[in-house]
């Protein structure tokens, strides 16, 4: 894939969403292990492929696109602004984040993590997530792969350089005996802008999801409205509350709303699709069933126990659906049987769906004209929002005037146009019927739709009461 070039010049890879980008020696050293190259068997959208033609992409080439962007905003930053004294270790150490902040992944990307893990294991201390893994598995990589000589031939200072690399992707510590409060960055203390990049905890704004709203566009088939080159091109480091942190021109703000809307459809037209939550409902129960009967090289382990071993853990991908699919073993017949089914498009079906603003739970319950068995319907509850729960992440975003490019100040909504949304947060309830009665479902999808208008004649109540004023008689 790479162009075959002198060991110490960049290399050229063509991405398909990028076009051609230039990578650093080091960082084609990394892709080119067997721990980097594992993510060529993660699907970026998980089960969402089952559903889009042409969702196949994987973690592996997000990465390197995520690799590439971080690179291009701290050159950008780096070349506009020489008082920040952003130097080469610190743009690579921010490429080597970017490229590795996913190698944590599991089997179907997030089905993995948000869903699985939570089932086989409820009594984690802490909720496990990827970026755990991420670390781990970068650590790992460095050791089996001895790169860490070959990181200070390319002029990174260990260990504080991989220890800012750790801090880029997972964000601050926490003190161990206080988990509310976060400890101050140790990797580039004078530099906090830099933690702004790869994973931005700030607002949200970062060149993960510029990749990601990119080339999941490019493969939905839907538009993106964000131009990341443009948002690069006006980017600036400012002084806010003594803290410096990455701005953007106040004509962009426009811009950003629409950012935080691409996502926004992004979760609503694909992420959190009916059908693609039921495929990976389904996955998820077969995977539950096989947790205990396959083994995985390294600890010898479990599914969710190869999240503790990376040697294990390496194993583990997309491809445990053919494993059981194509299994011979009595013990993941009902596995089987349920990947069977999804092959074959034997969906759960969807009774309903519904938007609020509040979580509200929901029941069928049975009757003479609707008897459904135990565990016949799934009720799934989703929170959809900006990224930041309730809140506007705009208001944690700082905007610099052309005649002004050090002064840094809020803008608030009522100054964009009165056309942005007021609220920032709902949620989705969706209902699915395991079972394959006709006349079960059909009554089911009838109840919903009684209950929906319920909620829906409850709301437009409550609005008109908020909304009387004084009678003019």
């Amino acid at each position: 894939m790479a162009r075959p070039n002198d060991a110490g010049l960049n290399k050229v890879f063509n991405d398909p969403i990028h076009g051609h980008i230039e990578l650093h020696p080091l960082l084609v050293k990394i892709i080119d292990t067997p721990q980097f190259q594992r993510l060529r068997n993660i699907k970026q959208l998980g089960g969402a492929y089952l559903v889009f033609p042409g969702a196949s992409h994987n973690r592996f080439e997000h990465s390197i696109g995520v690799g590439y962007l971080a690179g291009k905003l701290a050159k950008s930053l780096k070349e506009k602004q020489p008082e920040l004294k952003i130097d080469d270790r610190d743009v690579l150490c921010v490429q080597i984040a970017g490229l590795c902040h996913d190698l944590g992944h599991g089997p179907f990307s997030h089905l993995f993590d948000g869903m699985f893990i939570p089932k086989v294991c409820p009594d984690l201390p802490n909720k496990w997530k990827h970026e755990k893994a991420s670390l781990d598995m970068l650590k790992h990589l460095i050791a089996v792969n001895n790169l860490k000589p070959v990181m200070r031939e390319n002029g990174l200072e260990l260990p504080v350089d991989l220890f800012f690399i750790e801090e880029l992707i997972s964000g601050k510590k926490t003190d161990p005996d206080h988990p509310e409060i976060e400890l101050p960055y140790e990797g580039r203390p004078d530099k906090p802008f830099l933690y702004e990049i790869v994973s931005n905890k700030r607002n949200g704004i970062d060149v993960d999801k510029w990749d990601y709203f990119a080339r999941d566009c490019h493969h939905l088939g839907m538009k993106n409205n964000f131009d990341h080159d443009r948002f690069i091109m006006f980017a600036r480091v400012c002084k806010v509350d003594g803290e410096m942190q990455i701005c953007t021109r106040d004509k962009e703000v426009g811009n950003l709303y629409d950012f935080f809307h691409t996502r926004n459809c992004l979760h609503r037209r694909a992420y959190q699709h009916k059908v693609t939550n039921i495929v990976e409902t389904m996955i998820t129960e077969a995977f539950v069933l096989a947790n205990k009967h396959l083994k995985f090289q390294g600890s010898g382990g479990k599914m969710s126990t190869a999240i503790d071993d990376m040697v294990a853990y390496y194993n583990l991908t997309d491809n445990v659906f053919e494993q059981i699919l194509f299994s011979t073993s009595k013990d993941l017949v009902e596995a089987k049987k349920i990947l069977t089914d999804i092959l074959h498009r034997r969906l759960y079906k969807c009774v309903g769906e519904h938007y609020s603003a509040n979580a509200i739970p929901m029941q069928l319950a049975g009757g003479q004209d609707i008897n459904p068995k135990p565990g016949d319907f799934i009720v799934n509850v989703i929170k959809m929002d900006y990224g930041m729960n309730e809140k506007n992440p705009i208001d944690e975003v700082r905007f610099y005037r052309k005649r002004e490019p050090n002064t840094a100040f809020k803008i608030s909504g009522g100054q964009v146009s009165t056309l942005i949304p007021d609220h920032f947060q709902e949620w989705l309830l969706q209902v699915y019927y395991k079972g394959t009665d006709e006349k079960s479902l059909a009554r089911a999808r009838e109840r919903f739709e009684q209950w929906r208008n319920t909620q829906n004649r409850d709301v437009n109540t409550t609005e008109l009461e908020a909304n009387e004023g004084p009678n003019p008689t």
